[in-house]
């Protein structure tokens, strides 16, 4: 008889992103992939259109932290904001790990550079941690 697998928690992950070091964050949110339709039909075919796939889409992943003293994330959307382009794409991985610490699945987001870098609002009164986001645009995301 087969054992019965739970389904992995969404609290355990890590993520890896090329050339930086300090890349614990507390959310990350995985962009959809989509792929269009194309409706076809020939002259001759019955009077209904076909299905055909089109182009797929990657959308952005958001990465979200405390900020700390490090500049990584900052200075790699600032690598963008002043037109390096080329030399800004790196590779990420999101793994995802089981209850005993063990790595489950990953999640590779390739070409992936910053689109929006956020820090959030500033409250005199408040006690939350202050955050800095990064969405990053790219070219695939591949679960393996």
């Amino acid at each position: 008889m087969a054992t019965r697998r739970d389904p992995l928690r969404n609290f355990r992950f890590r993520v890896e992103i090329d050339g930086i070091a300090a890349a614990a964050f507390s959310e990350a949110i995985i962009g959809a992939a989509s792929t269009q339709t194309i409706d076809y039909r020939e002259g001759t075919e019955p009077t209904h259109v076909r299905k055909l796939p089109g182009l797929t889409r990657f959308d952005n992943v958001t990465l979200r932290r405390g900020i700390t003293e490090s500049l990584e994330l900052y200075n790699w959307y600032t690598e963008i904001a002043t037109g390096q382009t080329a030399a800004a794409r790196r590779n990420l991985v999101i793994v995802i790990a089981d209850e005993s610490g063990a790595d489950q699945v990953r999640f590779v987001v390739r070409q992936a550079w910053p689109t929006r870098y956020q820090a959030s609002a500033l409250n005199g009164t408040g006690n939350e941690v202050f955050i800095e986001a990064l969405e990053l645009a790219n070219e695939g995301i591949e679960r393996e």
